[in-house]
C-alpha cells in the first residue's frame, strides 16, 4: 500500500455539474423507453418514467441551488442541508409509490424513470472523476 507523502498536495478533478450531457443522455433512454412501450402496449409507462426522469432532474436542480446557498452562507450548516435533502427526496419518493400503486403496472415507470436518471447523472459525475484521478498516476 502507498500513501501520498505529507508535504505533497492532493488534487481532485472537477465533477462536472452541467446538466446537458445527462440530459441528453436520459431524453435518449426515455426515447427507447417510450418506442418499447409502445411495442409492447404500455405508452403510459413512458408517461411516467418520464416523469420519475424530470423529477431527477428537477431534485439535481434544487440540490445545486441548495448547495449554493449553504456554501455562500456566513455560517454554513450542514444540518439544514441534510433535512432539506431529506425533504425533498422523501417526497419525491411518495409521488413515485403513490403512482407505482394507483396506476398499476405502468404507474412502475415513475420508479424505472428515477432509478435511471440517478443512474445517467452519478455515471456524469463520476466517469470524468476517475478519469482525472487515472491521468494522476
Amino acid at each position: 500500500m502507498t500513501t501520498s507523502a505529507p508535504d505533497s498536495t492532493s488534487y481532485y478533478p472537477a465533477a462536472p455539474t452541467g446538466l446537458l450531457r445527462p440530459g441528453i443522455i436520459a431524453a435518449v433512454a426515455t426515447i427507447v423507453v417510450l418506442v418499447v412501450a409502445i411495442l409492447v402496449g404500455h405508452i403510459w409507462f413512458a408517461a411516467f418514467f418520464l416523469a420519475g426522469v424530470v423529477l431527477v432532474f428537477i431534485n439535481t436542480k434544487l440540490v445545486i441551488r441548495a448547495v449554493d446557498n449553504v456554501a455562500t452562507a456566513e455560517n454554513p450548516r450542514k444540518k439544514l442541508l441534510a433535512l432539506n435533502s431529506a425533504y425533498r427526496l422523501g417526497a419525491i419518493t411518495v409521488l413515485a409509490l403513490v403512482a407505482a400503486f394507483l396506476v398499476r403496472p405502468d404507474g412502475l415507470g415513475a420508479m424505472f424513470g428515477l432509478a435511471v436518471g440517478q443512474v445517467i447523472l452519478v455515471l456524469n459525475t463520476v466517469i470524468p472523476v476517475m478519469k482525472g484521478l487515472r491521468k494522476q498516476l
